[in-house]
């Protein structure tokens, strides 16, 4: 079943004050984006000018609400140096967590000093260049679930560690044991009560059901930023632990009325339509398939698995992760798909690693996928970092782009191997439908086509050319005007526009 909205989204969009210049153009502002989905070609991200626009970025957890446990911050600070960087790299989307437990400390009030700082963030971001996904994040369930100081766990099952996510006043584990298997966070029995509580829709605080207070939570953040371009949606849930077949049928509500709920506070502040991110639940990011059941929902949705097959285990990225991905996407009318996370340990970049990242982001190419990297910088106060020091790692290694000293905390600079492989040329904004891209990360060449495009409509293709030197125009078709300019940190905008509805181009 279909959810009908009476929304005329093209006409909106063009009336909220998209420019001639618009989305990831080099001089123009950030425009709204929505999605078009094709169950038969693969949905795809468009702006109003009907282009094709990937979203290529990292995650930035600097606002989430994490539990403690060690002596070293949970998080560092964002700043604009931070969104300088990422553009200079040639990122255009920033997927930025929030915790439900700042985002509403208490039942049904909402910490509007800590949207603020969400707001300044997007702001700092948008000046950049990067759109925002605002994700509201969790592992485990919640901060407050860590194993109480006098729990005892019968072998081989250990005390969990906290680690993030819902309020306490939301959080019904049943007094269940908070011990864990395996080291696998989510086998304790605490957090798997505290799901089966929130997809069941058990009444909290004041008689209102756990899920209708995270959608409407999810609703006053969709009528704060109704009206922000450079917020391009919402992710409603990070990693659901929905895996029995009530979970599943919970999880599916949950979606149908998170979604119904951000349209609503869009609507009350006279708002376009924003993408709105729906995931499968968190196996998903260890076996590589496994759709969530469908819901009630509009053309304006996005699938967004975490594409992590062979991150942690050391094997190759397989063609297989991103058809999976695609045909799940299918089954909810050929969604648009964004890997809201993906990534590897920092040591399989560069000239002695494996090539993962330079073949991850090749399948991202082919397959026309957004993508957005786990992760910007990472602190060794993480739950992360301390579970990987609680398994052995002595001291652990965070992820990220930058080198941390886990024996100080102290940031050592940028892991320039994976930067380089981080950085490649990919069309930012295609007009019509993307037919083919492909890049050279050794030479810097790229060859990108697309068809059906409109008239005098502008292509724009990042180029990092500080790595490989000032591309040269090898050949264009059914483009006029092509030109290369200037782009932050030394890379270039290769810019045309279309004289025909198909379109080449090739740099060398």
């Amino acid at each position: 079943m279909r959810l009908v909205v009476l929304v005329l989204v093209l006409p909106l969009l063009l009336s909220a004050g998209c420019s001639d210049t618009d989305t990831a153009s080099p001089d123009g502002e950030l425009a709204f984006l929505y999605a078009e989905p094709d169950a038969n070609e693969g949905g795809r991200i468009v702006d109003a000018k009907g282009r094709e626009v990937l979203l290529r970025g990292v995650n930035v957890n600097a606002f989430v609400e994490y539990w403690s446990g060690n002596e070293f911050p949970t998080v560092f600070p964002f700043t604009e140096s931070d969104a300088e960087r990422m553009s200079e790299i040639g990122w255009n989307a920033v997927r930025l967590l929030l915790s439900w437990s700042r985002v509403e400390p208490e039942p049904g009030v909402y910490d509007e000093a800590y949207l603020d700082r969400i707001e300044d963030a997007v702001e700092v971001l948008a000046r950049n260049g990067l759109y925002t996904i605002l994700d509201l994040h969790q592992d485990a369930w919640s901060a407050t679930l860590a194993a109480r100081p006098d729990e005892v766990c019968e072998p081989p099952a250990e005390p969990a560690l906290g680690w993030d996510g819902a309020p306490a006043w939301a959080t019904f584990d049943d007094d269940q044991p908070r011990c864990i298997l395996g080291g696998t966070r989510e086998t304790s029995p605490a957090v798997t009560s505290s799901w089966d509580s929130f997809f069941a829709n058990e009444p909290g605080p004041g008689g209102v059901g756990l899920r209708t207070r995270y959608a409407n939570m999810l609703g006053h953040l969709a009528r704060r930023f109704a009206n922000q371009p450079a917020v391009a949606g919402y992710d409603i849930l990070n990693e659901p632990g929905a895996f029995s077949p009530s979970q599943q049928e919970g999880l599916s509500a949950l979606y149908s009325e998170s979604l119904a709920a951000i349209r609503a506070g869009e609507r009350a502040a006279g708002g376009p339509a924003h993408l709105v991110l729906f995931e499968p639940a968190s196996l998903w990011s260890a076996i590589g398939q496994g759709p969530p059941l469908d819901f009630v929902r509009d053309d304006g949705v996005v699938y967004a698995p975490h594409v992590y097959t062979g991150g942690f285990s050391g094997t190759p990225i397989t063609r297989r992760a991103f058809e999976i991905a695609v045909e799940e996407a299918a089954s909810f009318d050929g969604a648009p798909v964004l890997t809201g996370e993906w990534g590897a340990s920092p040591s399989r970049a560069g000239p002695d690693g494996d090539g993962y990242f330079v073949d991850h982001q090749a399948l991202q190419d082919e397959f026309h996928v957004s993508a957005t990297l786990w992760t910007w910088r990472e602190s060794c106060g993480d739950p992360h970092k301390v579970s990987d020091a609680r398994n052995g790692a002595n001291p652990p290694v965070p992820w990220g782009e930058f080198e941390v000293d886990c024996l100080t905390n102290e940031i050592l600079g940028e892991r320039e191997d994976l930067v380089r492989d981080l950085m490649r040329a990919y069309p930012r904004a295609a007009p019509g439908r993307l037919a083919s891209t492909l890049y050279d990360p050794a030479t810097g060449s790229l060859r990108v086509s697309g068809t059906h495009a409109s008239p005098d409509t502008e292509l724009v293709v990042f180029h990092p050319a500080a790595k490989h030197g000032r591309p040269t125009i090898v050949s264009s078709s059914g483009l006029r005007d092509v030109a290369v300019s200037d782009a932050p940190g030394g890379a270039v905008w290769v810019t045309g526009r279309t004289t025909a509805p198909a379109w080449h181009l090739e740099l060398e």
